[in-house]
């Protein structure tokens, strides 16, 4: 198996993970933060999803396995079967179908640098001051709006953490594998470690009120977008075909964001609820309580 395939295979794993995660997060919130065995779920899903996918970030691009990240929304399509009793819509099968195209020709564009992903300790502190000034901006401003807009903002501020913490550890993951553990730098981990968790904790906030769609849907737009920027910024990951290749990543980038978008809607109605499982038998509950 090569780069490509490792990268693509622990992805995946890491989405599953995640999905999963999203869920315990949602019921945690649904029960006011409160619950030892919840807390321990919601924590245990999300570590093994960073874990895999920290570990994917070392066989392949930035762009690439970020986008593979919103991977989460289709493993959670079934869950919201199993859990809500809900059929699948044909709009949430147009979704996924536009979600895994779009997907598709990022991965097949996609080119890793031939140099390291090094990055220096000016780097190191310009990009996390940057964030952090961005972060914490938007959950200000989220303290002062609405639901939805709170849940976005808080969403977003996460998606960006999360984005940077993925940046930083496949520089930390470089560093070591070209200079051993002394090359490391301590801020970048010390970065990874409070981007990951302040990125947990405003995606965990985001959940209370507004459901699951509208901070799953944030999250997972803002997330590889800010990722895929500073891989290039940074780390010049680059396309095939040139500007001809930018031009197909863009379109496969709004096709993908799209089908993201649209199943992140479909997780809950239109008042930001989840939907209402079907009573079993098949029989509504007026029935059922005349019976």
């Amino acid at each position: 198996m090569g780069a490509l395939g490792w990268a693509v295979g622990l992805s995946l794993l890491s989405a599953a993970s995640y999905a999963v995660a999203a869920v315990a997060q949602e019921r945690l919130a649904e029960h006011g933060h409160r619950g030892l065995s919840r807390w321990a779920a919601a924590l245990s899903l999300t570590g093994a999803g960073v874990l895999l996918h920290v570990v994917a970030l070392n066989f392949g691009t930035v762009a690439v396995v970020q986008a593979l990240g919103t991977l989460t929304l289709l493993f959670a399509l079934p869950i919201q079967v199993i859990r809500y009793r809900t059929p699948l819509s044909r709009a949430s099968w147009i979704d996924a179908g536009l979600t895994v195209v779009g997907l598709a020709l990022i991965l097949s564009l996609s080119i890793e640098s031939s140099a390291p992903a090094l990055l220096g300790s000016t780097a190191v502190r310009a990009l996390a001051a940057i964030t952090a000034a961005v972060v914490l901006t938007c959950a200000l401003v989220a303290r002062w709006s609405g639901p939805r807009v709170r849940a976005m903002l808080l969403a977003g501020a996460a998606g960006i953490a999360f984005g940077i913490a993925s940046v930083l550890s496949k520089a930390v993951l470089a560093s070591f594998t070209n200079g051993g553990l002394r090359a490391v730098s301590s801020l970048a981990v010390a970065m990874v470690v409070a981007f990951s968790v302040s990125g947990y904790l405003l995606g965990q906030l985001s959940y209370k009120g507004a459901g699951l769609a509208t901070p799953l849907a944030t999250v997972s737009v803002s997330n590889p977008l800010v990722a895929a920027l500073a891989g290039v910024l940074l780390f010049e990951e680059r396309v095939r075909f040139g500007g001809v290749g930018l031009v197909l990543v863009a379109v496969a980038a709004l096709v993908m964001g799209w089908g993201v978008v649209g199943l992140a809607r479909r997780t809950t109605t239109p008042d930001g609820e989840v939907p209402a499982p079907r009573p079993r038998g098949g029989h509504d509950a007026e029935t059922e309580r005349i019976r």
